[in-house]
């Protein structure tokens, strides 16, 4: 019989500290998230500097609070996963120096994730992943749709050109004067809207999977520019109403066309625009009506978690895949060669 696999995860890539303990890659045991949301609200945005600073307050809490809730100790664990990349430099190198300290202190092999990988992964933790899949990762610095013939296998088929998602969500947001983070906003506004204004969709050249977001900012900026200069009432609602309903359209139509086209057996979404309404209602009704399998990650498994870096962590482990004290955070780290 085999022995279960207890991997613990961290991480630190931008604005969320977080420990977690997942058992054979696919059971949380426990999963603890210190978010930093209300320190960088007043700033729009999040801060590197304050990011890091957070992290370092926080880390060893975190992990103390994870292997508590497991009611385990060091020496039932397995391995180590962190996030070492993408990511902000200073917060990685938080989570990637707290993970070399705790397997060097207990002698525990040690595993570096890509943060993608982690989303993906989040949906293992809810529902098995048949191969072969696409995954649509979708969040604040990624838009992307990524082909998997098995685990640890990454083809990137179309990625964002200029902004991603969340971050075109963030700007309009901070246009039309709504909080930070600025997705949860729009959505809301979009879902209380009677009208919607049209704006353009952007498919780049034909049969291209990638996207392109920044056109879409730049309509919705001149739009509301001319509006003022004409004495016109603004509606916000109407705003983020077609705002949403562009990038909603290209998201489906897009991952749609490569599913079709790649002949998967699965689609999943993962990031943090998962969590948004319109879109997990617009790829649920595409794919059902094709008879595709889909499946996205309840909301708080979208966002920054470490349980989705345990589980992936969990599988590069399990294929002898191992760090070293000499890792290093790796800002601009390329999901296609992380496993090679």
């Amino acid at each position: 019989m085999n022995k279960d696999v207890y991997v613990l995860g961290i991480e630190t890539s931008c604005d969320e500290t977080a420990a977690s303990i997942v058992k054979n890659g696919t059971e949380i045991v426990s999963n603890v998230v210190a978010s930093q949301i209300e320190s960088h609200k007043r700033f729009g945005g999040v801060v590197p500097e304050i990011a890091s600073r957070h992290h370092v307050e926080q880390i060893t809490l975190v992990i103390e609070e994870a292997l508590a809730r497991a009611q385990m100790t060091p020496d039932e664990l397995s391995a180590v996963a962190v996030t070492e990349g993408p990511g902000l430099v200073g917060a990685l190198l938080v989570g990637v120096n707290a993970a070399k300290a705790f397997a060097f202190a207990h002698q525990l092999p040690l595993v570096g994730v890509h943060h993608i990988a982690g989303h993906i992964y989040a949906n293992r933790l809810e529902q098995e992943m048949e191969f072969p899949l696409l995954a649509l990762v979708i969040s604040g610095g990624h838009t992307e749709l990524i082909y998997m013939k098995e685990h640890g296998h990454f083809e990137v088929i179309g990625e964002t050109r200029d902004d991603a998602a969340g971050e075109a969500y963030d700007k309009v947001a901070r246009t039309l004067d709504l909080p930070y983070p600025g997705g949860p906003h729009i959505d809301r506004l979009a879902h209380a809207s009677d009208n919607a204004i049209q704006f353009p969709r952007v498919w780049l050249e034909e049969g291209s999977y990638d996207f392109s977001f920044s056109g879409l900012k730049s309509a919705v900026l001149n739009y509301m520019h001319n509006a003022k200069q004409r004495g016109e009432d603004i509606k916000p609602e109407h705003i983020a109403a077609g705002f949403q309903n562009s990038v909603v359209e290209v998201v489906t139509t897009k991952a749609l066309r490569a599913a079709e086209q790649y002949s998967v057996r699965q689609v999943i979404a993962a990031g943090g625009v998962a969590a948004n309404r319109g879109l997990r209602t617009s790829l649920e009704a595409a794919f059902k009506e094709k008879s595709i399998p889909f499946f996205i990650p309840s909301l708080p498994l979208c966002t920054d978690n470490a349980a989705m870096i345990a589980a992936a962590g969990t599988v590069m482990f399990e294929k002898g895949i191992r760090g070293t004290m000499k890792m290093n955070g790796r800002p601009g780290m390329e999901l296609s060669s992380w496993t090679k």
